[in-house]
């Protein structure tokens, strides 16, 4: 009885909001919010107004604090809005209502003194690498999956929403997120994963120590040293009085989840786009092997080369060139993809 009144209070609450003056933010985004008990889910619809009707694009934006929006002191606000304004927006918008929710425990708007050098919301300015408490015990790939769930549901309720389609993509740490949705909600018809590691996040570590050796960049004692610190770090992640101690490895504990396992069981189209220059994404190559052996045929996998994780072109010391971006290239592939 409780669940069915929680419930109906969840759609009372979407009703009346929806039925209110739509908030819009910075003449780019419409935000709305579900409110719950522990959390409020905040998300933003990329337009202006809701009078086409559109299946949903949502993009789960990849890891750390980032506010959608950035509110500085003396500019006019601008959005960051999980990466997304890397996108050609208007393209993805001619067919799809494109759709981000904020991180968790993380405003929709930040002013500038509470982001730190990588844009992360940080609530003292004098600690800009102590994230909120709350945000750190609300970031793992199970509560990223709840929240989404919610927002589809409120989403498939809306007249102005296409319910025939459900396209659900994210990037780096977006894409597990985006793995679990497609492979619990059977309504997302079209999955993209970029920059995705098809076996978790930790063996990274791993894997990165062993490079850095062999290129001689350190010793393969500080190698062997870094590694054995990796799994025992992993060790901790699984015990209970640690987490308690250490809230952060709870992350390490769960985006850590291999994903390969997780695609192999997922029926519908898969996209899978990766930059060679991505030490994430480096084992996304032996992906189609596994398609091979299952005789899978629902992947599509596109292999940029000489990019790096965020798809910007790699100079010759293997630093991103910043001035040569392909992002668009990239999702614009994928738009087309999914029209077909």
């Amino acid at each position: 009885m409780k669940k069915l009144q929680t419930t109906l209070l969840l759609f009372l609450f979407i009703q009346i909001s929806f039925g209110q003056k739509l908030n819009v933010i910075n003449n780019q985004a419409i935000q709305f919010s579900i409110k719950q008990k522990k959390d409020t889910i905040n998300f933003i619809l990329i337009d202006t107004k809701l009078d086409e009707i559109k299946p949903v694009f949502l993009f789960c934006q990849g890891s750390l604090p980032m506010p959608l929006f950035v509110k500085p002191e003396t500019k006019n606000i601008w959005m960051i809005g999980g990466g997304i304004t890397n996108f050609d927006i208007n393209e993805i918008k001619k067919y799809y209502h494109l759709i981000v929710i904020s991180m968790p425990k993380t405003p929709v708007i930040v002013t500038e003194k509470h982001l730190n050098k990588s844009y992360c919301y940080i609530p003292n300015e004098k600690e800009p690498d102590e994230f909120d408490e709350e945000y750190v015990k609300a970031d793992f790939l199970e509560n990223y999956e709840s929240r989404a769930e919610k927002v589809l549901n409120f989403l498939r309720k809306q007249k102005w929403v296409d319910n025939s389609k459900l396209i659900v993509a994210g990037h780096s740490q977006g894409s597990k997120v985006a793995t679990l949705v497609a492979l619990n909600n059977k309504k997302v018809t079209h999955l993209g994963l970029f920059g995705a590691n098809p076996f978790g996040r930790i063996d990274q570590n791993i894997r990165e120590y062993r490079k850095n050796a062999e290129s001689k960049e350190i010793t393969w004692e500080a190698a062997n040293e870094g590694i054995e610190e990796t799994y025992q770090m992993y060790k901790d992640s699984y015990d209970k009085e640690t987490l308690i101690k250490k809230p952060y490895l709870l992350a390490w504990k769960s985006f850590s989840r291999p994903l390969l396992n997780d695609w192999l069981r997922i029926k519908i189209p898969t996209y899978l786009a990766y930059a060679t220059n991505d030490i994430a994404s480096d084992l996304c190559d032996l992906v189609p092997l596994f398609y091979i052996q299952k005789a899978k045929d629902n992947l599509t996998y596109k292999r940029y080369l000489n990019l790096e994780h965020n798809f910007f072109e790699v100079n010759e010391d293997g630093r991103a060139n910043y001035e040569k971006e392909h992002w668009k290239e990239v999702m614009n592939e994928f738009i087309k993809w999914t029209k077909k």
